[in-house]
Protein backbone atom coordinates (compact mmCIF):
# COMPACT_ATOMS: atom_id res chain seq x y z
CA UNK A 1 0.00 0.00 0.00
CA UNK A 2 1.43 3.35 -1.06
CA UNK A 3 1.86 6.26 1.70
CA UNK A 4 -0.38 9.02 1.63
CA UNK A 5 0.88 12.67 0.63
CA UNK A 6 -2.52 14.49 0.72
CA UNK A 7 -1.48 16.79 3.79
CA UNK A 8 1.86 17.97 1.88
CA UNK A 9 0.42 19.58 -1.35
CA UNK A 10 -2.61 18.94 -4.09
CA UNK A 11 0.16 16.81 -6.86
CA UNK A 12 -0.55 13.43 -7.40
CA UNK A 13 2.93 11.41 -7.71
CA UNK A 14 1.78 7.81 -7.34
CA UNK A 15 2.63 7.53 -10.79
CA UNK A 16 5.14 9.31 -12.58
CA UNK A 17 7.81 9.54 -15.49
CA UNK A 18 11.34 10.37 -14.84
CA UNK A 19 13.27 12.94 -16.10
CA UNK A 20 15.49 11.39 -18.99
CA UNK A 21 18.04 12.99 -21.10
CA UNK A 22 17.56 13.07 -24.97
CA UNK A 23 14.26 11.17 -24.51
CA UNK A 24 11.55 12.66 -22.52
CA UNK A 25 11.11 16.01 -25.30
CA UNK A 26 8.12 17.45 -25.59
CA UNK A 27 6.96 14.81 -28.04
CA UNK A 28 8.13 12.00 -25.48
CA UNK A 29 5.97 13.35 -22.95
CA UNK A 30 2.83 13.73 -25.58
CA UNK A 31 2.62 10.44 -26.29
CA UNK A 32 3.12 9.40 -22.57
CA UNK A 33 0.29 11.32 -21.55
CA UNK A 34 -1.93 10.12 -23.92
CA UNK A 35 -0.51 6.77 -22.72
CA UNK A 36 -1.48 7.84 -18.98
CA UNK A 37 -3.96 10.90 -18.56
CA UNK A 38 -2.72 11.38 -14.56
CA UNK A 39 0.98 10.25 -14.47
CA UNK A 40 3.09 13.25 -13.12
CA UNK A 41 5.53 13.72 -16.37
CA UNK A 42 9.15 15.49 -16.30
CA UNK A 43 11.47 17.73 -18.58
CA UNK A 44 14.40 16.58 -19.34
CA UNK A 45 16.89 18.20 -17.34
CA UNK A 46 17.56 21.94 -18.20
CA UNK A 47 21.01 23.58 -16.77
CA UNK A 48 20.03 26.95 -14.74
CA UNK A 49 22.19 28.49 -16.69
CA UNK A 50 20.26 27.86 -19.92
CA UNK A 51 16.91 29.00 -18.29
CA UNK A 52 18.66 32.27 -17.65
CA UNK A 53 19.88 33.27 -21.14
CA UNK A 54 18.67 30.94 -23.74
CA UNK A 55 15.39 31.06 -25.75
CA UNK A 56 12.64 30.01 -23.41
CA UNK A 57 10.23 28.91 -25.55
CA UNK A 58 12.74 26.57 -27.53
CA UNK A 59 13.67 25.21 -23.88
CA UNK A 60 10.41 25.18 -21.89
CA UNK A 61 7.85 24.96 -24.33
CA UNK A 62 4.94 22.56 -23.67
CA UNK A 63 1.68 21.43 -25.02
CA UNK A 64 -1.32 22.25 -22.76
CA UNK A 65 -1.71 18.19 -22.46
CA UNK A 66 1.12 17.81 -20.91
CA UNK A 67 -0.01 19.36 -17.41
CA UNK A 68 0.68 17.92 -14.78
CA UNK A 69 4.63 18.49 -15.90
CA UNK A 70 7.46 19.51 -13.50
CA UNK A 71 10.61 21.32 -14.52
CA UNK A 72 13.97 19.76 -13.57
CA UNK A 73 16.88 21.94 -12.93
CA UNK A 74 20.66 21.34 -13.14
CA UNK A 75 22.54 23.79 -11.02
CA UNK A 76 24.58 24.62 -7.84
CA UNK A 77 24.66 27.78 -7.53
CA UNK A 78 22.04 29.04 -5.33
CA UNK A 79 21.51 32.54 -6.90
CA UNK A 80 21.34 31.28 -10.22
CA UNK A 81 19.12 28.49 -9.64
CA UNK A 82 16.64 30.93 -8.25
CA UNK A 83 17.09 33.26 -11.00
CA UNK A 84 16.04 30.37 -13.55
CA UNK A 85 13.09 29.37 -11.44
CA UNK A 86 11.87 33.06 -11.58
CA UNK A 87 12.22 33.05 -15.26
CA UNK A 88 10.49 29.63 -15.60
CA UNK A 89 7.73 30.27 -12.99
CA UNK A 90 4.86 31.30 -15.02
CA UNK A 91 5.28 28.69 -17.78
CA UNK A 92 2.50 26.58 -16.08
CA UNK A 93 4.81 24.03 -14.38
CA UNK A 94 3.28 22.39 -11.34
CA UNK A 95 6.71 22.00 -9.71
CA UNK A 96 10.22 22.81 -10.11
CA UNK A 97 12.96 19.50 -9.32
CA UNK A 98 16.14 19.45 -8.73
CA UNK A 99 18.93 17.02 -10.47
CA UNK A 100 21.03 15.77 -7.38
CA UNK A 101 20.62 12.21 -8.94
CA UNK A 102 22.11 12.14 -12.46
CA UNK A 103 25.31 10.06 -12.68
CA UNK A 104 26.36 11.46 -16.29
CA UNK A 105 29.95 12.76 -17.27
CA UNK A 106 27.95 15.85 -18.89
CA UNK A 107 26.56 16.35 -15.78
CA UNK A 108 29.55 16.19 -13.68
CA UNK A 109 31.83 18.38 -15.16
CA UNK A 110 28.89 21.19 -14.58
CA UNK A 111 29.18 20.31 -10.91
CA UNK A 112 25.46 19.47 -10.43
CA UNK A 113 23.88 15.90 -10.34
CA UNK A 114 24.64 13.01 -8.29
CA UNK A 115 27.90 14.32 -7.24
CA UNK A 116 26.03 16.83 -5.33
CA UNK A 117 25.16 14.45 -2.71
CA UNK A 118 28.59 15.01 -1.15
CA UNK A 119 27.46 18.68 -0.42
CA UNK A 120 24.27 18.16 1.62
CA UNK A 121 24.38 21.73 3.06
CA UNK A 122 25.16 23.31 -0.30
CA UNK A 123 21.70 21.46 -2.19
CA UNK A 124 19.86 22.79 0.95
CA UNK A 125 21.30 26.48 0.08
CA UNK A 126 19.95 25.38 -3.21
CA UNK A 127 16.75 24.62 -2.86
CA UNK A 128 15.82 27.45 -0.30
CA UNK A 129 17.06 30.07 -2.90
CA UNK A 130 15.12 27.92 -5.21
CA UNK A 131 12.04 28.53 -2.94
CA UNK A 132 12.23 31.29 -2.18
CA UNK A 133 12.07 32.38 -5.74
CA UNK A 134 8.77 31.19 -6.65
CA UNK A 135 5.49 29.59 -5.02
CA UNK A 136 6.06 26.69 -6.61
CA UNK A 137 6.58 23.45 -4.73
CA UNK A 138 10.78 22.30 -4.83
CA UNK A 139 11.13 18.73 -4.75
CA UNK A 140 14.77 16.89 -5.21
CA UNK A 141 15.83 13.51 -7.17
CA UNK A 142 18.63 11.96 -5.59
CA UNK A 143 19.86 8.48 -5.29
CA UNK A 144 20.87 6.25 -1.93
CA UNK A 145 24.14 7.40 -1.88
CA UNK A 146 27.35 7.77 -4.20
CA UNK A 147 30.47 6.36 -4.74
CA UNK A 148 31.71 4.82 -0.67
CA UNK A 149 28.97 7.15 1.15
CA UNK A 150 27.39 4.83 3.78
CA UNK A 151 24.40 4.65 2.04
CA UNK A 152 22.37 4.18 5.67
CA UNK A 153 24.35 7.31 7.80
CA UNK A 154 24.93 9.39 4.67
CA UNK A 155 21.20 9.10 2.92
CA UNK A 156 20.12 10.01 6.62
CA UNK A 157 22.45 12.52 6.57
CA UNK A 158 21.54 14.12 3.30
CA UNK A 159 17.54 13.83 3.19
CA UNK A 160 17.59 15.02 6.84
CA UNK A 161 19.46 18.61 6.00
CA UNK A 162 17.89 18.80 3.03
CA UNK A 163 14.28 18.57 4.59
CA UNK A 164 15.31 21.13 6.85
CA UNK A 165 15.52 23.57 4.26
CA UNK A 166 12.14 23.07 3.72
CA UNK A 167 12.09 20.52 0.82
CA UNK A 168 9.47 17.92 1.39
CA UNK A 169 9.28 15.95 -2.19
CA UNK A 170 12.31 13.37 -2.75
CA UNK A 171 12.41 10.74 -5.66
CA UNK A 172 14.73 8.46 -4.58
CA UNK A 173 16.89 6.19 -6.95
CA UNK A 174 17.29 3.28 -5.20
CA UNK A 175 20.61 2.48 -6.81
CA UNK A 176 24.33 4.18 -5.84
CA UNK A 177 25.51 6.65 -8.40
CA UNK A 178 29.16 5.14 -8.86
CA UNK A 179 31.15 8.34 -9.92
CA UNK A 180 34.55 7.04 -9.97
CA UNK A 181 35.42 3.81 -12.29
CA UNK A 182 32.05 2.97 -14.23
CA UNK A 183 30.66 4.56 -16.79
CA UNK A 184 27.19 5.74 -16.29
CA UNK A 185 26.07 2.83 -18.82
CA UNK A 186 27.44 0.17 -16.30
CA UNK A 187 26.08 1.94 -13.43
CA UNK A 188 22.75 1.12 -14.61
CA UNK A 189 22.97 -2.61 -13.28
CA UNK A 190 26.51 -1.54 -10.92
CA UNK A 191 25.42 -2.00 -7.72
CA UNK A 192 22.61 -3.83 -7.33
CA UNK A 193 19.08 -2.21 -6.33
CA UNK A 194 18.37 -1.89 -2.71
CA UNK A 195 14.50 -0.99 -2.37
CA UNK A 196 15.26 -2.17 1.17
CA UNK A 197 17.35 0.63 1.76
CA UNK A 198 15.16 3.61 0.13
CA UNK A 199 12.11 1.79 1.97
CA UNK A 200 13.70 2.44 5.35
CA UNK A 201 14.07 6.09 4.84
CA UNK A 202 10.74 5.99 3.80
CA UNK A 203 9.27 4.66 7.12
CA UNK A 204 11.74 6.75 9.20
CA UNK A 205 10.86 10.17 7.25
CA UNK A 206 6.83 9.68 7.21
CA UNK A 207 6.61 12.76 7.06
CA UNK A 208 7.95 13.42 3.86
CA UNK A 209 6.70 11.93 0.65
CA UNK A 210 9.53 9.33 -0.63
CA UNK A 211 8.62 8.35 -4.58
CA UNK A 212 11.10 5.00 -5.42
CA UNK A 213 12.55 5.26 -8.60
CA UNK A 214 14.84 2.85 -10.46
CA UNK A 215 14.77 -0.58 -12.09
CA UNK A 216 10.73 -0.68 -11.93
CA UNK A 217 9.81 -2.19 -14.78
CA UNK A 218 6.16 -3.95 -14.33
CA UNK A 219 3.06 -3.70 -12.56
CA UNK A 220 3.19 -7.19 -10.52
CA UNK A 221 7.18 -5.77 -9.61
CA UNK A 222 5.87 -2.55 -8.14
CA UNK A 223 2.72 -4.20 -6.30
CA UNK A 224 5.49 -6.07 -4.56
CA UNK A 225 7.58 -2.89 -3.99
CA UNK A 226 5.15 -0.12 -3.32
CA UNK A 227 4.29 -0.26 0.38
CA UNK A 228 6.06 2.59 2.52
CA UNK A 229 6.09 4.92 -0.36
CA UNK A 230 4.10 7.90 -1.81
CA UNK A 231 4.66 6.79 -5.45
CA UNK A 232 6.70 4.88 -8.04
CA UNK A 233 8.65 6.34 -10.87
CA UNK A 234 9.52 4.67 -13.95
CA UNK A 235 12.05 5.44 -16.33
CA UNK A 236 14.06 3.42 -19.24
CA UNK A 237 10.62 0.80 -18.87
CA UNK A 238 8.56 3.80 -19.90
CA UNK A 239 10.55 4.93 -22.86
CA UNK A 240 11.11 0.80 -23.82
CA UNK A 241 7.75 -0.58 -22.93
CA UNK A 242 5.47 2.27 -22.68
CA UNK A 243 2.00 0.45 -22.75
CA UNK A 244 3.24 -0.98 -19.02
CA UNK A 245 2.46 2.48 -17.67
CA UNK A 246 -1.25 1.76 -18.59
CA UNK A 247 -1.51 -1.67 -16.57
CA UNK A 248 0.54 0.21 -13.99
CA UNK A 249 -2.27 3.79 -14.04
CA UNK A 250 -5.11 1.11 -14.18
CA UNK A 251 -4.14 -0.05 -10.89
CA UNK A 252 -3.05 3.11 -9.44
CA UNK A 253 -5.84 5.43 -10.91
CA UNK A 254 -8.55 2.62 -11.44
CA UNK A 255 -8.13 3.97 -15.22
CA UNK A 256 -9.43 2.48 -18.32
CA UNK A 257 -6.47 1.87 -20.55
CA UNK A 258 -6.73 3.37 -24.18
CA UNK A 259 -5.69 0.36 -26.76
CA UNK A 260 -2.80 0.92 -28.64
CA UNK A 261 -4.48 1.59 -31.99
CA UNK A 262 -5.77 4.90 -29.59
CA UNK A 263 -3.00 6.07 -27.98
CA UNK A 264 -1.42 5.80 -32.22
CA UNK A 265 -4.61 7.47 -33.40
CA UNK A 266 -3.96 10.27 -31.30
CA UNK A 267 -0.26 10.84 -32.33
CA UNK A 268 -1.02 10.50 -35.37
CA UNK A 269 -3.38 13.83 -35.06
CA UNK A 270 -0.56 15.54 -33.23
CA UNK A 271 1.96 14.41 -36.01
CA UNK A 272 0.01 16.59 -38.06
CA UNK A 273 -0.29 19.09 -36.12
CA UNK A 274 3.47 19.54 -35.40
CA UNK A 275 4.35 18.88 -38.92
CA UNK A 276 2.38 21.92 -40.21
CA UNK A 277 5.27 24.00 -37.79
CA UNK A 278 7.70 21.97 -39.75
CA UNK A 279 8.70 19.74 -36.76
CA UNK A 280 10.12 16.47 -38.73
CA UNK A 281 7.30 13.22 -37.90
CA UNK A 282 10.81 11.43 -36.91
CA UNK A 283 11.12 13.83 -34.21
CA UNK A 284 7.77 12.36 -32.93
CA UNK A 285 7.92 8.99 -33.90
CA UNK A 286 11.43 7.87 -32.55
CA UNK A 287 8.94 7.78 -29.19
CA UNK A 288 6.98 5.70 -30.23
CA UNK A 289 8.99 2.63 -30.90
CA UNK A 290 8.07 0.69 -28.44
CA UNK A 291 4.30 0.92 -28.23
CA UNK A 292 3.56 -2.57 -29.79
CA UNK A 293 6.46 -4.22 -28.02
CA UNK A 294 5.55 -7.56 -26.98
CA UNK A 295 2.51 -7.58 -29.81
CA UNK A 296 2.61 -9.42 -32.97
CA UNK A 297 3.48 -6.79 -35.64
CA UNK A 298 6.13 -5.25 -32.52
CA UNK A 299 8.95 -5.58 -34.99
CA UNK A 300 7.09 -3.93 -38.13
CA UNK A 301 5.61 -0.96 -36.05
CA UNK A 302 9.39 -0.25 -35.19
CA UNK A 303 11.30 -1.26 -38.37
CA UNK A 304 8.86 1.27 -40.00
CA UNK A 305 8.67 4.16 -37.46
CA UNK A 306 12.57 3.81 -36.52
CA UNK A 307 13.64 4.08 -40.22
CA UNK A 308 10.76 4.44 -42.75
CA UNK A 309 9.28 7.79 -41.03
CA UNK A 310 12.00 9.79 -41.96
CA UNK A 311 11.62 9.55 -45.55
CA UNK A 312 7.67 10.24 -44.84
CA UNK A 313 6.17 13.31 -45.83
CA UNK A 314 2.30 12.22 -45.01
CA UNK A 315 2.64 12.87 -41.53
CA UNK A 316 -0.56 11.32 -39.21
CA UNK A 317 -1.14 9.59 -41.94
CA UNK A 318 1.91 7.46 -41.74
CA UNK A 319 1.46 6.68 -38.66
CA UNK A 320 -2.08 5.42 -39.12
CA UNK A 321 -1.13 3.52 -41.99
CA UNK A 322 1.24 1.58 -40.34
CA UNK A 323 -0.50 0.79 -37.46
CA UNK A 324 -3.49 -0.39 -39.54
CA UNK A 325 -0.83 -2.92 -40.83
CA UNK A 326 0.25 -3.87 -37.31
CA UNK A 327 -3.48 -4.88 -36.77
CA UNK A 328 -3.36 -6.85 -40.22
CA UNK A 329 -0.22 -8.69 -39.32
CA UNK A 330 -1.24 -9.67 -35.85
CA UNK A 331 -4.85 -10.98 -37.48
CA UNK A 332 -2.57 -12.94 -39.73
CA UNK A 333 -0.03 -14.62 -37.00
CA UNK A 334 -3.32 -15.58 -34.62
CA UNK A 335 -5.04 -17.40 -37.35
Amino acid sequence: MMTSIDQIDSIDRRLCVAPMMDWTDRHCRVFHRHLVPDALLFTEMVTAEAVIHGDLDRLLGHDEIEHPLVLQLGGSQPDRLAMAVERAADKGFSEINLNVGCPSDRVQSGRFGACLMAEPQLVADCCSAMMAASDLPVTVKCRIGIDDMDPEAGLDQFVDRVADAGVRIFYLHARKAWLKGLSPKENRDIPPLDYDRARRLAMRRDDLGVILNGGLETKAQIATEITGFAGVMLGRAAYRTPYVLTEIANDVFGATPPSRRQVAEAMADYADRMMANHVPLHSITRHMLGLYAGQRGAKHWRRQLGEQARLADDGGAFIRKVADQCEILAARLAA
